[in-house]
């Protein structure tokens, strides 16, 4: 009994995040439990790349897609984006969101910063900025909304990045 029960809670947190049609997934080495080593920030001696994201359904109408980059358990930057918020460019109803760099307003693949991180001090980016809690296992999260030609939200999912 007691291995299915962790059968089932396994198979619910790989399970992607849906709102209706549009769900979002994490693409390896991404797994939503533990961020990747060597993928937090810079000063903490990783990459600093944002993970790559995996949408399907996205509502008809859909230019491009925000997300939210937030740590759920350090108060200044728990929420609306205290990471940082990127604007993605996408075509169609799937899309694959590419890994872009920290601490830069200037990303490939026609990525811009939407709004910066809002940290301080050493950590102050006018981008993003990757997971650094120094390994204390805080939680990251993305919030992911499609939008219109209009900027008009068309829908919003949220997913685990990991404990760093």
């Amino acid at each position: 009994m007691k291995w299915i029960l962790s059968a089932a809670l396994a198979l619910l947190l790989s399970t992607p995040a849906m709102a209706g049609d549009f769900t979002a997934g994490l693409a390896a080495p991404w797994n939503g439990k533990t961020i990747p080593k060597g993928a937090q920030c810079g000063q903490q001696g990783g990459s600093g790349l944002t993970p790559p994201i995996v949408l399907s359904g996205l509502p008809k109408g859909t230019v491009a897609v925000l997300v939210e980059y937030d740590d759920r358990d350090y108060r200044p930057l728990s929420s609306g984006g205290g990471h940082g918020i990127l604007l993605y460019p996408v075509k169609g109803s799937s899309a694959t969101l590419p890994q872009v760099p920290e601490m830069t307003a200037k990303l490939p693949h026609g990525v811009r910063v939407y709004k910066p991180s809002r940290a301080s001090g050493k950590f102050k980016t006018p981008g993003f900025i990757g997971p650094c809690s120094g390994g204390r296992h805080n939680m990251y999260t993305a919030t992911i909304k499609p939008i219109d030609g209009q900027g008009q939200v068309l829908g919003k999912v949220k997913i685990k990045l990991g404990r760093y």
